[in-house]
């Protein structure tokens, strides 16, 4: 069993917009690496690596365009993140095909974005919330990723992809 999740991987533009942000660490933030940066579709947690790959070959993945912005902002009070629109749709279709899989039951909604930084409690993140990060993207595929948690933070492997249609 491995720590598995699908996503979304912003192409290159968008990365270099969002590392144009004030990126200064503080105290009690943690500015995640531009190359970790991704839309979660759906969190497995521990999973069969080959079943996930196996029940992906068989999902209909519909295209989608994502919408970045209009502006970073709070998820929750421990990350600060740029909200993703517009993968709705593709997120339940990676759902329904996962259906039971992995050790984590699905998130009620969706709440698409990409997490820029981790903030400990009490922590402000002065200079990046509020700041304009609008642009969108055409979405071509769906990533399975391995996490491998090390104490500098998660590091990502991209195991397998599937276009969308």
């Amino acid at each position: 069993m491995t720590r598995l999740f699908l996503a979304v991987w912003p192409p290159a533009e968008i990365v270099e917009m969002l590392t144009e942000l004030p990126r200064k660490d503080q105290q009690g933030v943690r500015f995640v690496a531009p190359e970790n940066w991704h839309a979660t579709l759906r969190f497995l947690g521990e999973a069969n690596i080959d079943d996930v790959c196996e029940a992906m070959n068989r999902a209909e993945l519909p295209a989608a365009v994502a919408r970045v912005g209009p502006a970073i902002d709070m998820l929750g009070t421990h990350s600060a993140m740029a909200p993703v629109n517009g993968l709705d749709a593709l997120s339940a279709a990676v759902v329904e095909a996962t259906a039971g899989l992995g050790s984590l039951d699905p998130r009620p909604t969706f709440a698409g974005h990409i997490t820029v930084a981790r903030v400990k409690r009490g922590a402000i993140v002065r200079k990046v919330v509020g700041m304009l990060c609008q642009a969108e993207f055409d979405v071509d595929e769906v990533a399975l990723v391995e996490s491998r948690l090390h104490p500098d933070g998660a590091r990502y492997t991209t195991v397998a992809t599937w276009p969308t249609r």
